[in-house]
């Protein structure tokens, strides 16, 4: 992400040449020679993350620390030190510093210590922005993966023309999510919602759920049921795991589709609805066309918007702002005051694999909530089976 850097060092030549080099890799940045001048630029929301030095003409570089705790997106601290300001550096760490570097600077620790601020500020400023939005403005987060920005595009387009949407994506990354603000976000969002699992209704019942029934359509059919096309008439009906619907029950949908209208089991008249149709599938709905399980012309007719939503281990560059997400909504249920990741932690998390994917990250976030009774969500707090062996706390 971009971010400005604020070098903080008396030095001129040495801060020059930071600045020289982070402008390189992408960050915007500026320069203070004393801690007057870096107090100014804070004040004004000018510095994202702080590269500062400890002794200063002016005072002591990390009398910093505690200033900027007052600030909601307080940004991140990296203390450059001297060969013999070891014990310095040390103490700041305990007063809140990220990072510490020694002079001479070496370019690769430098690029490492800043990127890894700039996602514990990235992680800050979304629970500052979370805490402060709508929650059904706030419940999804489309991160900085290019392929998420794009899907979300997509998505806002369709919704706002009502058009089918087909979501797939492994277990757990967040499809019904995805769903829940698309149908807040379009012209549809108040009117009726219905979602159904469809691997979760007896085959025999399905038909009925969709599309209703009436009395004495069957041996149990006692008086007329309504289906859920039906009562989702003007608003969205959500097909959760439609990989699992019996392919004898596929024309049947993909005919209520394409004709907008359907009859009730038992019933002679044709219904008309106008409904917004989204489908959702962890398999590869693809392949089970090749192997004749799933039918091609409904696959096609679900798929006039296709959003595929890529797994976590994928985009693990967004896992800041879903911990940020999570901790929003976890940590104050809890009574937990917790603002942030330390950068350790926050280096285990994206490390960890994530087969679970997203559900799985807001599981080790709730269980991190549990045991942290600090600010800070720190390496103990997580789940033992997210941390590698080196990290286990010491």
């Amino acid at each position: 992400m971009s971010a400005t850097i604020l070098i903080v060092d008396d030095e001129d030549k040495f801060r020059e040449n930071i600045q020289t080099f982070l402008s390189s890799i992408g960050y915007e940045t500026i320069g203070a020679a004393t801690l007057a001048d870096a107090r100014l630029n804070i004040q004004q929301g000018n510095a994202d993350v702080i590269l500062l030095d400890v002794l200063l003409p002016d005072g002591y570089g990390p009398d910093l620390l505690e200033e900027t705790t007052k600030y909601d997106m307080r940004p991140p601290v990296i203390v450059i030190t001297g060969n013999g300001d070891i014990d310095m550096a040390v103490k700041a760490m305990k007063d809140g510093a990220t990072d510490f570097l020694q002079k001479p600077v070496k370019l690769d620790r430098l690029e490492e210590a800043v990127n890894r601020a700039v996602e514990i500020f990235t992680m800050r400023r979304e629970l500052v922005l979370l805490r402060q939005a709508n929650w059904e403005d706030s419940n999804f987060v489309v991160g900085s993966h290019p392929q998420m920005k794009r899907m979300v595009e997509i998505a806002k387009r369709a919704a706002d023309v009502g058009a089918t949407i087909l979501i797939t994506g492994e277990s757990g990354t967040g499809k019904e999510v995805l769903v829940d603000a698309i149908r807040h976000r379009g012209p549809r969002a108040g009117k009726p919602y219905m979602p159904i699992n469809c691997g979760a209704i007896q085959t025999t019942l399905l038909e009925s759920e969709l599309f209703g029934h009436e009395a004495g359509a069957f041996t149990t059919a006692e008086k007329r049921k309504y289906g859920l096309m039906e009562v989702a008439d003007g608003g969205i009906l959500f097909l959760d795991e439609i990989s699992t619907m019996p392919l004898d029950m596929q024309p049947k949908l993909l005919r209520a589709l394409e004709e907008r209208a359907f009859r009730r089991l038992g019933g002679t008249n044709m219904i008309r609805v106008d409904v917004q149709v989204i489908a959702a599938s962890n398999r590869n709905l693809e392949k089970m066309v090749e192997e004749n399980i799933f039918r091609e012309d409904l696959y096609y007719r679900l798929k006039v918007v296709h959003l595929h939503i890529p797994p976590l281990r994928e985009r693990k560059q967004d896992i800041p702002q879903l911990v940020a997400l999570f901790i929003n909504q976890i940590a104050p249920r809890d009574g937990k005051n917790i603002v942030d990741v330390t950068p350790r932690a926050m280096d285990a998390l994206k490390s960890y694999n994530w087969k679970g994917n997203i559900r799985e990250l807001r599981n080790a976030i709730e269980h991190a909530c549990l045991f942290c009774d600090d600010a800070s969500i720190d390496l103990p707090h997580l789940p033992t089976d997210v941390l590698n062996p080196k990290d286990y706390p010491k």
